[in-house]
């Protein structure tokens, strides 16, 4: 697909970086000349058809050729987080059989040497950047001179990479929210299968143009992987690398995307950054925000009068053209996968002419499964119907089951876990819901993480924690209360939210977990929550937490989802001591 379309695309530009200010281009022509190039050198160097090649780096074009190269050279690509731990980095190694890492930087060598030195799988370390790691016994190459040294021959390594749809494509590990990091073994046939579904949404629901992407969520999670970059260069598209999170708004505006895949988490911040900064603004535009807010609540509802017309038209002259700005101005759709949303942050944005459409998957689904398309009627509380050519059914307990080609083989050397999701052709997804009359999807409940209280009643906590983060004062949440007479939970305050309270009340940050008044103000949030809440659901007593839930404390995957079982360890005892609390 990558070599067809290059040679299709030529002198056009593909991947694109910011370096001194500015922002530089690769074309298509020269992408696959150093995909050609550094496949030939990683054969020289002694890699073999089937070899695993441990690939850790943060998003830049070099991610991009090296996953080509890897694969063009007949090996298999294992994606790792810059953010992994130490023991995350042994455990795939050991696990995946890496005969090779390649690394972008010394500072993330620095981090992963322990972990090769520890095991006796790696050959040999290639580095994007220039390497000092002083004596080591593995072998260490410079990436650029790899390339350098081997002829561009496009056409003989394209002929070269005769691989059939079922050939082992790459293996990505899970995130583990409830332990170690599984290895989902992807098929070349599996990604090919999620491009052509996926680009038949854009083409039958939006027209196929000359499409620009915003990578910014980690390339070694499925969901860009195959989102942010496979799907693009099955399209043809030119692809952007962020420069981080914290200039993400900026880019939006400078390169100007058609595409964006996004996580929920995103737009929680956005959404209560946008809200705050109409809000000091005041006068007109908080009276547009309102508006927008209540015209766009009416439409999802299906409950828009003829008498609100001249406030929609009020709305969508003067307030949604300044948001499609902010965005760019010719966003065709965002999409938000890897975890659920919560529905009235999909209505914020659809009430601001944001094209927002929520997705479904899982790593084990190459990892799209469905997608809203406004052809099928988009509603906040669905994930929309299937892609083209997947099967979904329900299974009696209400399991949601997948079959396709973009169903995984199996997990990497575990086949009592493979064993346990694949039956009959059938993923096993885990996940609770029912198909709509209009065939889309529902997603009700996350089957392992059910809370079933002391009564036999059933409590989804994404739901409940995804509400109440949407409180301005609470900034992370997770609820127990397995085989108990009611919720309770840990909370992180919103640390903007907090600031403005401390400076506002003339209090310290430090002391806050303690005071009174703040605790008072964090209650009224958990009381409103629990007013949209049925009486299982609502959250009797809360802690605070010590920290914020982080990656780095291990308390977030790097897809940014909670990781129960680490905060269970951390806060069980104290969560079970709210029970005594009188």
């Amino acid at each position: 697909m990558f070599f067809t379309r290059a040679a299709e695309k030529g002198d056009a530009p593909f991947l694109w970086q910011k370096r001194d200010g500015q922002w530089v281009s690769i074309s298509w022509r020269e992408a696959a000349e150093t995909v050609a190039r550094l496949a030939t050198g990683l054969r020289a160097v002694g890699l073999e058809r089937g070899d695993r090649v441990m690939l850790v780096s943060e998003n830049r074009p070099e991610w991009c050729l090296s996953d080509l190269a890897i694969m063009a050279a007949g090996c298999v690509t294992v994606p790792t987080y810059t953010t992994n731990t130490e023991r995350d980095h042994a455990h795939i190694i050991e696990n995946s059989g890496a005969k090779a890492v390649i690394v972008s930087t010394a500072k993330l060598a620095k981090g992963l040497m322990p972990a090769i030195l520890r095991s006796i799988r790696p050959q040999m370390l290639i580095g994007i950047e220039p390497m000092r790691l002083g004596q080591t016994a593995i072998d260490v190459h410079d990436w650029r001179t790899l390339v350098e040294r081997h002829p561009a021959d496009v056409a003989t390594v394209a002929a070269q990479a005769d691989f059939a749809r079922s050939d082992l494509a790459c293996i990505i590990y899970t995130s583990g929210t409830g332990g170690a990091p599984r290895g989902v073994m992807q098929h070349h046939g599996a990604i090919l299968h999620n491009v052509a579904g996926c680009s038949a949404v854009v083409a039958e629901d939006f027209g196929w143009g000359d499409e620009v992407f915003l990578s910014f969520l980690p390339l070694s999670h499925a969901y860009e992987h195959t989102g942010g970059q496979h799907f693009p260069i099955g399209m043809g598209g030119q692809i952007y690398y962020a420069e981080g999170i914290d200039k993400l708004a900026a880019n939006i505006e400078e390169v100007r995307p058609t595409i964006m895949f996004v996580v929920p988490r995103l737009f929680e911040v956005l959404r209560t950054r946008i809200s705050k900064a109409i809000e000091r603004q005041g006068g007109l535009p908080a009276k547009l925000l309102a508006a927008a807010l209540d015209i766009g609540a009416k439409r999802d509802a299906g409950r828009l009068r003829l008498a609100d017309r001249p406030k929609a038209l009020l709305v969508d002259t003067l307030f949604k053209p300044k948001i499609a700005r902010k965005f760019g101005g010719r966003m065709k759709a965002m999409i938000s996968g890897g975890a659920p949303l919560t529905p009235e942050v999909g209505v914020f944005f659809q009430s601001l002419g944001v094209t927002f459409l929520q997705g479904y998957g899982q790593t084990e689904a190459a990892p799209v499964i469905s997608c809203n398309r406004p052809s099928a009627g988009v509603t906040m509380d669905s994930v929309g119907p299937p892609l083209q050519a997947t099967e979904v059914r329900i299974a009696e307990d209400g399991e949601i089951l997948v079959r396709g080609e973009l169903v995984m083989h199996g997990y990497w050397r575990n086949e009592a876990e493979t064993a346990r999701v694949l039956k009959h052709g059938w993923l096993h997804t885990g996940d609770i819901g029912e198909i709509d009359p209009a065939g889309r999807i529902r997603i009700t409940d996350r089957k392992k993480d059910l809370i079933i209280n002391d009564k036999g009643e059933n409590v989804a906590p994404q739901k409940v924690e995804g509400l109440l983060t949407l409180q301005p004062e609470i900034g992370q949440a997770m609820i127990a209360g397995d085989r108990k007479p009611h919720m309770v939970a840990v909370l992180v305050p919103d640390a903007e939210w907090s600031a403005e309270w401390a400076a506002a009340h003339g209090k310290r940050d430090a002391v806050l977990a303690e005071d009174p008044a703040f605790r008072s103000a964090v209650q009224a949030a958990v009381d409103r929550t629990n007013a949209m809440l049925s009486v299982t659901e609502r959250v009797r007593r809360w802690i605070l937490a010590d920290a914020p839930f982080s990656i780095e404390n291990e308390q977030l995957t790097p897809s940014l989802k909670i990781r129960r079982h680490v905060l269970r360890q951390v806060y069980g005892e104290r969560l079970d001591g709210l029970y005594g609390a009188g």
